[in-house]
This record gives structure tokens, sequence and C-alpha cells, in this order.
């Protein structure tokens, strides 16, 4: 659906029994799908039937990962058609042996950039991302509304000056005039809440949401 409305690229969760960096809309989804008996592996075989004709990000945390195994997880996720990883709770640099390991694997390693990271911070982070950064609009967990202003701007601007990969802003892009304002600094918007919110009333929502994010970025990128 959301690749028939106009997405560039789709991230697939892969649901986590405590997703701290998220809010009530992705826990709530997270914990469905657990108890409908979802698991990594099932996940994967999902991306690996509908093959979606765009880029694939797998999301997910460390835990999970490392359960099922870095090396079998990469060899997998590489073989179902993603073609990234982005693993909130594992930072920069602080185990680069499960980063060798993803990226071994081909899969881009995407890095999240808080709004707060120093000079010092950033460069290490963008030193050794791949594929696009992922900048958090604001502190706090997923789904909270984000306001475009003056300091998002500025910390755009930070993190482009850091790096030559596009950016794409998250956490709290819930409508077409954010987006609008978004694609005019970044590169690309990450749609998660919202859109899990709309899909709960029916797909048609989700269409409708979707649609709405297209037209305020073109010809900019929706996540």
């Amino acid at each position: 659906m959301v690749v028939e409305t106009g997405a560039d690229l789709v991230e697939v969760g892969i649901p986590f029994s405590d997703p701290l960096a998220d809010g009530p809309v992705i826990q709530r989804a997270s914990q469905a799908a657990l108890g409908q008996g979802m698991t990594v592996a099932g996940t994967l075989e999902l991306i690996r039937e509908v093959r979606p004709s765009v880029p694939v990000v797998a999301f997910s945390y460390l835990n999970p990962l490392m359960a099922y195994g870095l090396a079998r997880f990469g060899h997998d996720a590489a073989a179902a058609g993603v073609s990234g990883v982005l693993v909130t709770d594992l930072p920069a640099g602080e185990d680069p042996q499960a980063e060798s390991t993803l990226r071994e694997a081909g899969l881009d390693l995407i890095r999240l950039v808080a709004p707060t990271s120093t000079s010092a911070r950033l460069e290490p982070v963008v030193r050794g991302a791949e594929g696009f950064i992922y900048l958090i609009a604001r502190l706090g967990v997923t789904g909270a509304r984000t306001a475009v202003g003056r300091e998002l701007e500025v910390t755009i601007s930070r993190v482009r000056a850091a790096t030559p990969l596009p950016i794409a802003v998250g956490f709290g892009i819930a409508s077409g005039e954010q987006a609008r304002r978004l694609g005019q600094l970044a590169d690309g918007v990450v749609v998660g809440s919202a859109l899990v919110e709309r899909l709960e009333r029916g797909l048609d929502a989700g269409r409708a949401l979707m649609a709405e994010l297209r037209e305020a970025l073109e010809p900019h990128p929706a996540v």
C-alpha cells in the first residue's frame, strides 16, 4: 500500500517486547504483532514474499537480532531483499563487531542522529553511516507531534555540513504541512506512528495520509 501511494523507501519494523524508543502507537502495534506470533524470521519472510519495488530498511532493537544471531540475520535479511538495517539501541561505534557483521552481509547500517548530538559526537556517527542519516526531530519517543521551527532547521544544517549522505527526518511527522516544510530543509521524512494510527482505521485512511505526504513532498521523497 505505501509503495503504491508514493513511498520511496519502506521501513519494516521487527517487533520487540520492550521498544524503549517508541511511543504508545508503535508499542501497541509491536505487542499486537508479538501476540499473533510474529518473529524475526516471520518478518523477513513477509518481506521476501512481498519484495517491494523500493528499498527496504529493517528496523528493530539489538536484543531480538542477537537472539536470532547477527550473522544469520544479516544473511537472511539480505536474501529477503532488505537493503539496510536500523538498530535503535546500537550506538555508533559501541560494538564494532556487530556493525561489521551487518555490513559484511551487504546491509547498509543506517545511523540515528539525535538533535542533542555535539559536534564531537556527530563526526564519528556520520563517518560510519551508510544509506542515509535518520535525524531524530526532537527528544522523546516516537509519536508525539514535532514542531518544525528554527531549532530543527539549525540541526539539519549542522548534520548536512558533516555528511554528504541524504538526511531523512523522523519522530512526530504526521501531516502534509510538516512534510512540506521539512522537504525544503531535508531530503525526506520518516512517518511511522501516524501511519500506523491511520491504518488502525483501515487501508483507506492509510492511503489518504500517504497521498497527503506525497503531494506535500513532490519532488522530495517520502519514507
